[in-house]
């Protein structure tokens, strides 16, 4: 179909998530392999950028998920929960973004992709097994209590070497040194904003900001339904100046009391709050996901900035779907 390799963009960066757990891992890895592929096929360079940068925000929904497990730590949550609750928001962020990208893909004629055969999804299949395998031990070993999220990723560098390094053989000692180096690379930006985001996060909680915000969301109505959507607002609003990690230690303990009086299911604002501050990674200043996309393709972060509007509101629009159909069905993650 016209622009699939989109979707399968989209695709790898919900399958990327199952394993990784964060975004701008999702967006590194994702980014490296297939921006320069959508480029060779004619796709809009920028474009192309932002749907990967959009997609890796599916990788802190999609468990095994590290602001899930922070958010569980301080609400005292389960984390098992929280992972088995996240599957359904994350696939709906992963249609909304295709569904965007299939609309632009006809609007720009963008290439018709390659006819699929039987023989063909077999024979892709059989060669990446070992590939797939990885997932499968990752979230297999965390499900069934074998090893941590943290031993996961060691885990799964481990097997993927050796997967790499004598079964498909297309990795070289000297390759695993640039690999190395272009990793600390993207690291150092991810860990730099943090550091930034650290002091911000800072500042505010010195000047009591997240309290005021929280009393005067309070004051303006007592429709659940309208408190829900500023605090939502709320949340968005923090995304785009804090960090994930450092918003969910200051928002969760000033947002929870708030949300119990409501009688919100604590599970339910934690896939809200997770998804809300994912969708802060791609909104400036601090958008670790088009950082780390700007730097895997060297485009200008302005250029993917304003391309990532449009996923931008596709995923706000998911976000109210998972806030209100929930609430009006009575939803419980009990």
């Amino acid at each position: 179909m016209r622009g699939g390799l989109s979707i399968v963009s989209v695709m790898a960066g919900m399958f990327f998530a199952a394993i990784s757990g964060s975004g701008a891992a999702t967006t590194a890895a994702v980014g490296s392999s297939l921006v320069p592929e959508l480029r060779r096929k004619g796709y809009d360079p920028a474009s192309a950028a932002s749907l990967i940068a959009a997609s890796g925000t599916i990788g802190v929904v999609i468990p095994p998920s590290v602001p899930m497990i922070i958010y569980a730590v301080i609400a005292q949550q389960s984390v098992s929960k929280l992972f088995l609750n996240g599957f359904i928001p994350g696939v709906a962020m992963g249609l909304g973004l295709m569904a965007i990208a299939i609309v632009q893909a006809y609007k720009r004629q963008y290439p018709h992709g390659t006819a699929l055969s039987l023989a063909t999804i077999w024979y892709t299949f059989k060669d990446a097994s070992w590939g797939l395998m990885t997932p499968v031990i990752i979230l297999g070993g965390i499900f069934s209590g074998i090893f941590t999220p943290s031993e996961a990723a060691v885990v799964a560098v481990n097997y993927a070497l050796l997967v790499s390094l004598f079964v498909y053989r297309d990795l070289t000692p000297k390759a695993i040194y640039y690999v190395l180096i272009r990793s600390a690379i993207t690291t150092s930006v991810i860990m730099l904003v943090i550091a930034m985001s650290a002091v911000l996060s800072w500042t505010l909680s010195s000047w009591q900001v997240p309290g005021a915000i929280a009393q005067a969301v309070l004051s303006l109505s007592e429709n659940p339904y309208v408190i829900m959507l500023l605090i939502v607002g709320v949340i968005l609003l923090t995304g785009v100046f804090i960090e994930t990690a450092s918003a969910l230690i200051i928002l969760t303990p000033v947002l929870l009391p708030l949300i119990l009086q409501l009688g919100i299911d604590p599970i339910h604002f934690g896939l809200i709050i997770v998804m809300g501050l994912a969708i802060g990674m791609i909104t400036p200043p601090v958008a670790i996901n088009l950082y780390v996309a700007s730097s895997v393709t060297r485009l200008p972060l302005e250029q993917i900035t304003r391309a990532i509007i449009p996923y931008l509101l596709g995923l706000i629009g998911v976000l109210l779907l998972v806030l209100y159909v929930p609430m009006l069905m009575g939803w419980s993650g009990s």
